[in-house]
């Protein structure tokens, strides 16, 4: 049987991309290989978001290719990356067999037939009416906790973003293909469901202004609240420009909905957020925070910032760092502005903050980030939580490991035989940064 094994790099929607490879190719007869040096298909699937994953897509090919020397082994790039430098990845490395971007993942199979016989170079978008979303689900993936795309690309035109280079325009799902992949799902193990979409709050609007008759997102999440089987119910990633209140109420009315939110923020600062062309204020912004925590108050909120974008001042930062204090985030993910190829922010590089400058501050406000995780894991202990087993802990023997509704990752004591996906109540008895630990009750 053929073996093919895909490195994964970046976000959840590379990673559900990947599964989709992955059950496509399963019907061709390709089992996983554990490793690259194993394989008889290798895909490096990429992310172009920050300079680092390009940089890991070169270091893994300069350990794939030579085994073409070897080996008859067919190499593949996928990803953003392929689809933002197709051309030129195709050119610099003549030894891998495919180059293709994230609207030909439908394709898979079609493409590695292919390349026995030639190369193969695809990075064209679909259309919005014809743009084909798989529907094979990972054979090989056991996991307790689902992922179902429900559109992609996007619309939005910050001016950091890569996103519409690489995915390409926004195009929504139809919603009874969403409804019966969750209901496989569901049906072969699933417990905990997340929608994924480049910008979620924004499902089938365009479709709607079309005629198609779609449900809107928050419409959405309730049929999908209705589901069978299903315990809880996530997504991501969200716009807050985009964020009504009808989304807000279903954190009022629908009890499977998680009690953690991810909103990325970019910035505290009212005049770094114009110049990346976010379309909020941190006004507006602050009374989202007020009106989710409303309808849900143990909702736990994290987010995403970008220091050291261009212009950023002493004073902007500091509002980043009292935005921090005043909403207390329980995690997120802090970088550096990284210029991206084709975006707007390279015409703001003349106001390029000084790598030394944006360090410090990203340090600062790790270290801000940190100090709150900590003192508001501290606040659970001595409470009993629920929380949905994982498994094995990756480090500790005779531990198991699950997630709450509030995404906390808990370490317990526990039989290694504790099935996967059941509900447990631990008690907290100790916090740290990014875990909680506890025993079962």
């Amino acid at each position: 049987m053929p073996s093919v094994y895909i490195k994964t790099f970046g976000c959840q929607m590379n990673d559900y991309d990947s599964g989709k490879m992955r059950a496509q190719l399963a019907a061709d007869g390709f089992t996983p290989a554990e490793s690259a040096g194993d394989a008889d298909l290798v895909i490096v699937n990429t992310c172009s978001i920050r300079e680092k994953p390009e940089q890991k897509l070169h270091s893994f090919l300069g350990t794939v290719l030579p085994q073409k020397k070897v080996r008859p082994v067919t190499v593949a790039i996928a990803g953003c990356v392929a689809q933002m430098a197709g051309k030129e990845l195709y050119r610099k490395y003549p030894k891998v067999d495919l180059v293709f971007g994230p609207d030909a993942v439908h394709r898979i199979r079609e493409m590695v037939e292919e390349s026995k016989v030639r190369r193969v170079l695809d990075v064209d978008f679909f259309g919005e009416d014809t743009y084909p979303f798989p529907t094979d689900v990972d054979p090989d993936d056991q996991s307790v906790a689902g992922f179902v795309t429900i559109q992609k690309g996007c619309d939005n035109k910050c001016t950091f973003c890569i996103v519409p280079t690489t995915r390409g325009v926004e195009v929504s799902r139809p919603a009874a293909d969403i409804l019966e992949e969750v209901r496989r799902l569901v049906d072969r193990g699933v417990t905990e469901l997340t929608l994924i979409g480049q910008n979620v709050n924004s499902y089938g609007l365009k479709a709607n202004a079309a005629g198609a008759g779609e449900p809107t997102f928050s419409e959405l999440l309730r049929r999908v609240h209705e589901v069978p089987g299903l315990d809880v119910l996530r997504y991501t990633t969200s716009h807050p420009r985009d964020m009504g209140d009808d989304v807000v109420a279903c954190y009022r009315d629908l009890p499977k909905l998680a009690d953690h939110l991810h909103l990325p923020v970019q910035s505290g600062s009212d005049r770094v957020l114009r110049r990346m062309k976010r379309f909020y204020t941190r006004e507006v912004y602050l009374g989202l925070v007020e009106r989710l925590r409303a309808a849900r108050p143990s909702l736990v909120l994290t987010t995403d910032v970008i220091v050291g974008f261009p212009g950023e001042s002493d004073e902007d930062f500091a509002e980043t760092l009292s935005l921090l204090e005043i909403v207390r985030f329980q995690g997120s993910f802090s970088f550096m502005f990284s210029p991206r190829p084709g975006t707007p922010a390279l015409r703001l590089m003349d106001d390029a903050v000084p790598d030394s400058v944006a360090n410090t501050r990203l340090q600062a406000f790790q270290r801000a980030q940190r100090r709150i995780q900590v003192e508001e894991h501290k606040k659970l202990v001595g409470d009993t939580v629920r929380v949905l087993v994982d498994g094995p802990s990756a480090h500790d023997e005779g531990v198991m490991c699950g997630r709450t509704s509030g995404f906390k990752t808990v370490n317990f004591p526990a039989s290694m035989d504790l099935t996967r996906g059941t509900w447990v109540d631990v008690r907290v008895g100790a916090a740290y940064a990014n875990t909680l630990r506890g025993e079962r009750v």
